[in-house]
C-alpha cells in the first residue's frame, strides 16, 4: 500500500507588521526541532533525530575542519541554513517519488515566503537567502565542503543507529561515503567505515569458553555492541 501524498502547511501571509511577521518566522523554526528525518522513520528507528539535530552536528563538524582555505564561519552558517526550507515542506524522501525539480521548486517557494512575507527583505533575510542559494548551487569550496558534511553526518548517524538498534542500514552508507570529495571528510568517512567493520566483526565472535593454563578459564560475553564483559574463573 503506497503512502498518502505529502501535504504542506499553508504559506504564511504577511500581517503587514514587521515585528509580528518576524516572530512568526522564529516560531516556524520550531518545526525543524520537532520534525523527524524521514529516512530514519521509514526504517523504524525509534526516537529518530530531527532536522535540526542533523544540522547542529553538521555545524559543529564544520568547526572541526583543519582546512585553512575554508571560511569556517560561512561553513557553519551554511550548515545551519541548508535545510531551512524543510520547516515548511518537511524532509521529502526519494521514496515519495517527488521529482527533483518539484522538490527544488517547493523549497525555493518556502524560502521566498520566509524572506519576503516573514522577514520583509531585511538584511538578515537577504543573508539567509544568499547562504541557502550558495549551498544549493554548490559552486564555492564552502558549499561543496558542507555538502560533504551533510553526507558524512548521515553516515555517522546510520552507524550509531546500527549500533543502538541492531539494524543493517547499508543503503545510507552506499549513498554517502563513496560520494565524499573533500580530502579531510573522506578521511573521516574512512575512519567511520573502519570503526563500523570492527564492530561488525566483533558481532560475529562467539567464544563460549577459552581454556587457559593453571586451571583457569576465561569466559567472554559478546553482544551486538561488542564485547561487554570478561569473567575470570579459576579452577583452584
Amino acid at each position: 500500500m503506497s503512502a498518502a501524498p505529502r501535504t504542506f502547511p499553508p504559506l504564511y501571509k504577511s500581517s503587514g507588521k514587521e515585528s509580528e511577521d518576524r516572530l512568526a518566522f522564529f516560531h516556524i523554526l520550531e518545526r525543524l526541532k520537532t520534525q523527524k528525518r524521514t529516512g530514519w522513520v521509514d526504517n523504524g528507528i525509534p526516537n529518530a533525530e530531527s532536522i535540526s539535530d542533523h544540522m547542529y552536528r553538521m555545524a559543529v563538524l564544520a568547526m572541526c575542519t583543519s582546512d585553512t582555505k575554508l571560511d569556517v564561519a560561512k561553513c557553519v552558517m551554511l550548515a545551519v541554513v541548508h535545510d531551512l526550507a524543510e520547516a515548511q515542506v518537511g524532509d521529502i524522501a526519494p521514496r515519495e517519488g517527488t521529482p527533483k525539480e518539484e522538490k527544488r521548486r517547493l523549497e525555493a517557494e518556502a524560502m521566498h515566503n520566509f524572506v519576503h512575507e516573514m522577514l520583509h527583505d531585511s538584511p538578515a533575510a537577504q543573508r539567509i537567502m544568499a547562504l541557502w542559494q550558495e549551498y544549493e548551487e554548490r559552486e564555492t569550496p564552502e558549499a561543496k565542503f558542507v555538502k560533504d558534511l551533510d553526507l558524512f553526518e548521515m553516515a555517522a548517524q546510520a552507524s550509531e543507529y546500527e549500533k543502538a538498534h541492531g539494524k543493517d542500514l547499508q543503503p545510507f552508507f552506499d549513498s554517502s561515503v563513496p560520494h565524499l570529495k573533500h580530502p579531510e571528510v573522506r578521511a573521516w568517512g574512512a575512519d567511520l567505515l573502519k570503526e563500523r567493520e570492527a564492530r561488525r566483526f566483533l558481532n560475529l565472535i562467539t567464544v563460549p569458553q577459552l581454556p587457559t593454563p593453571y586451571g583457569c578459564s576465561i569466559v567472554i560475553s559478546t553482544e551486538k555492541s561488542g564485547i561487554t564483559s570478561r569473567t575470570l574463573k579459576t579452577g583452584r
